[in-house]
């Protein structure tokens, strides 16, 4: 049987789309389209169902793709050793949220630059653009915080980022920390919200988990957007009002106490990060490498 179709029949089966296939292949559409074709005639049985968006696979092509795939798997890891031994540079492309990736992913990677690697990053705020970009082989490797669905995706947990309900000396000194414990987010009224986003996605999850409740309508509401949590720290340093940050962040700025840490609850939220893949392409060494870097570096965060 021939390997290129087999390499194309587990692109497609892991993309779940002649398209996506096509484009991680660097191949047109109709020359997947024939070669899924001519491998289901060899077979003599359809590998794929055909949907109004993308493919499923048949019983037939889920068998087959769970023993073609490890194989073809193992081949790309002898062809990538087979680079490296030659001093083959490979560019590693990354995505993720700028704040993330600026603070805690490029610096953990730093050992590997000149070892080989050259780095690409991209900084994307949102997931299903990070995502996208991944399936169609713009990225290698992305950090994200919501665990993708589907074969296409290999996802590692991480790291779990604990949110911190902050604010300047200024506006702590205005509120009264057992009305705080006692009342909830009503002893917040009247100081002003600085939020990444209008919907206040940080505050909402913070309110349902440590209040069991959801921000009320507010006249001051996100008084500051700013879509970079960066942006949010220091308009919380200089008096702009309160917000809710990934401990990382601010973990400098509550050491010196630049801004002060409103609650300390026994459960405190979390979010948990995930670095994810295209299936397979850990068989990559650069790839390989890199991740599991990130994985030995977060044990420390």
């Amino acid at each position: 049987m021939d390997l290129a179709l087999l390499r194309t029949f587990v692109a497609v089966h892991r993309a779940g789309s002649f398209t996506r296939a096509a484009a991680l292949l660097g191949l047109s559409q109709p020359a997947v389209t024939s070669q899924i074709r001519t491998l289901e005639r060899q077979l003599g049985r359809p590998l794929f169902h055909r949907r109004a968006r993308g493919v499923t696979p048949t019983a037939v092509g889920d068998e087959l793709a769970h023993k073609a795939a490890p194989h073809l798997d193992a081949l790309l890891r002898i062809t990538e050793v087979e680079r490296e031994a030659a001093g083959a540079l490979r560019t590693l492309h990354l995505a993720g949220p700028p704040e993330f990736l600026s603070l805690r992913v490029l610096p953990a990677l730093a050992p590997l630059v000149g070892q080989g690697h050259t780095l690409r990053t991209a900084l994307l705020t949102g997931t299903e653009e990070i995502l996208d970009g991944l399936a169609s082989g713009h990225h290698d490797l992305v950090v994200t915080t919501a665990r993708p669905r589907g074969a296409l995706f290999s996802a590692t947990p991480l790291c779990d980022e604990e949110h911190v309900l902050v604010t300047a000396p200024y506006w702590a000194a205005l509120i009264d920390p057992d009305r705080l414990r006692d009342k909830g987010p009503a002893a917040l009224d009247g100081i002003p919200l600085v939020e990444v986003h209008e919907s206040l996605p940080l505050v909402t999850r913070y309110w349902a988990t440590v209040f069991e409740t959801r921000p009320g309508t507010r006249p001051d509401a996100a008084t500051v957007v700013a879509p970079d949590l960066r942006a949010v720290l220091e308009c919380v340093r200089s008096g702009s009002g309160l917000a809710v940050l990934p401990r990382y962040l601010c973990q400098d700025a509550l050491d010196r106490g630049q801004i002060v840490s409103l609650l300390e609850p026994p459960v405190p939220p979390l979010r948990t990060w995930f670095l994810v893949v295209r299936a397979g392409s850990l068989s990559l060494a650069h790839l390989a490498r890199a991740h599991d870097q990130l994985l030995r570096a977060a044990a420390h965060w």
